[in-house]
């Protein structure tokens, strides 16, 4: 099932149904235990009245039964022997005992006056249990119930049964057992649950409908999404953009940032086809002169411009080291984790720099080496590129100064040149931008080596600004985290 707004259908169904399953189980279990609970209290109600009667020393073949139709009565003793029953009672079962009629004794018991007394008129045991005419009495406990059956004339049906405790005037204890049908409690359950089995097929399929309209509309602008997204790979134009509905829900935002995800690719691309014109173009200058250079040369030797021929292939062997190291930039190459003390690096880079036509002053301050981790070659390039910037704008004095700074370490290139507008200050950190058009090639470089320069520090979570300096010139700031 491929498709989301099935999948959404067919699990909100399935959910409902769950839930309308188990609330119809509750329902049903509480209908059928408060039904269960009022034939318990009716067939309370009929016991005690029994169980009165009997208290009362009232005959067995007296007891007011007249709704034994209704509710069977069965009355034994505490030993389980059955005293009498109602009218019409041939089967029962789910009391203390399933026998329906009346033990011998019973009957023999139950003849007399119910005064307890012998044939010659005195008491039997000392007037011990049937002298007191007070002492016949209905238990005031709770009864016990039971579920049962019973058959009276010939018709089986579910009761429940209630038995009630007594004692008649003769200290002899007996048990009521009296039931009330279950026919209005089944008959009911049954109905509610015919209900329900007929309604729930019903319900599902209009949940299911509801769902599948309500999640087509609401994914209507992904679909939109789709298929903009589908016309922009196939005309490859980035320049296009996908609807953005007017909602504020998730597919909204969705639509945004795949806008912003578009915009940033756009430029990205832009950028990086303005990168291969731009290296196109600076590798064409040097590969130009030189093979001018080496056909005069093959054709005149004595024309042949070795210094120059050499400084072209310098040149050529740097622009291709630069380019080969932004594209592994971009590649998301990760630096190293080897700590390099910036302080000693630069003490140790500046007096290689043998051609710098102006003398690079250096300061280091702070206790203790001034250590960050990353690749020292990356860093020392980093530090090679602001000093070249630096004494290609310069008029007397440039200075690098490393020092501590809280958590980090910071190195800062200054020059007496002109400086940077404050309008450049970030179109300087451009691939092959150089602010003075005017400057040739081969004073200017490629305009390569800030762009470089940020994107290293970018690696080693740093960063790389631009201000003025004291003596008006530029002040390129490197802050690398310090290890």
């Amino acid at each position: 099932m491929r498709s989301v707004r099935a999948r959404a259908a067919l699990g909100a169904t399935l959910v409902v149904a769950v839930a309308l399953v188990a609330a119809g189980l509750v329902v049903l279990q509480v209908l059928r235990g408060n039904l269960t609970d009022r034939a318990g209290l009716e067939a309370e109600v009929v016991a005690r009245e029994v169980a009165g009667q009997v208290a009362l020393d009232v005959p067995y073949e007296d007891l007011d039964l007249s709704d034994e139709d209704v509710h069977p009565v069965q009355v034994t003793d505490e030993e389980g022997r059955v005293l009498v029953v109602s009218e019409g009672l041939e089967a029962i079962s789910g009391t203390t005992t399933s026998e329906v009629t009346p033990a011998p004794s019973a009957s023999a018991g139950s003849s007399g006056d119910g005064s307890g007394r012998g044939d010659d008129g005195e008491d039997e045991d000392d007037g011990s249990r049937g002298s007191d005419p007070d002492r016949g009495e209905v238990s005031s406990d709770d009864p016990d119930f039971s579920n049962g059956s019973a058959t009276v004339e010939g018709d089986t049906a579910d009761y429940r049964f209630a038995a009630v405790e007594a004692v008649t005037r003769a200290g002899l204890p007996v048990i009521v057992h009296a039931g009330a049908p279950l026919a209005a409690e089944q008959e009911a359950v049954d109905s509610v649950r015919t209900t329900m089995l007929t309604g729930l097929p019903f319900l599902l399929v209009v949940v299911a409908g509801v769902t599948w309209l309500v999640t087509r509309r609401a994914l209507r602008p992904v679909e939109g999404i789709r298929r903009e997204l589908a016309a922009i790979t196939a005309s490859q134009d980035l320049g296009r953009r996908v609807p953005e509905p007017g909602s504020r829900d998730e597919i909204a935002r969705l639509a945004r940032t795949t806008n912003e995800t578009l915009t940033v690719l756009e430029a990205s691309v832009d950028r990086q086809r303005r990168f291969v014109a731009d290296a196109s173009h600076e590798l064409r200058s040097p590969i130009a002169s030189l093979r001018t250079q080496l056909e005069v040369g093959a054709a005149h030797p004595e024309l042949l411009d070795v210094p120059g021929a050499v400084a072209d292939t310098v040149r050529l062997q740097v622009l291709a080291a630069d380019l080969l190291l932004l594209a592994r930039l971009d590649a998301g190459e990760r630096p190293g984790r080897a700590v390099v003390d910036l302080g000693a690096l630069v003490r140790e880079e500046v007096p290689q720099r043998t051609g710098d036509r102006i003398a690079v002053a250096v300061s280091v301050t702070g206790s203790g080496p001034l250590e960050v981790r990353g690749s020292r070659g990356q860093l020392t390039r980093v530090v090679g590129n602001l000093l070249d910037n630096a004494e290609r704008h310069a008029e007397r004095s440039v200075a690098v100064s490393v020092s501590a700074d809280r958590g980090d370490v910071l190195v800062a290139v200054t020059d007496d040149g002109p400086g940077v507008p404050e309008e450049e200050h970030d179109r300087i950190f451009e691939r092959f931008v150089r602010l003075d058009d005017a400057r040739s090639r081969d004073d200017g470089g490629a305009g390569l080596g800030l762009a470089i320069a940020r994107d290293v520090a970018a690696r080693h979570r740093g960063t790389l600004t631009v201000g003025t300096a004291p003596q008006g010139g530029a002040l390129f700031t490197l802050r690398l985290p310090r290890s």
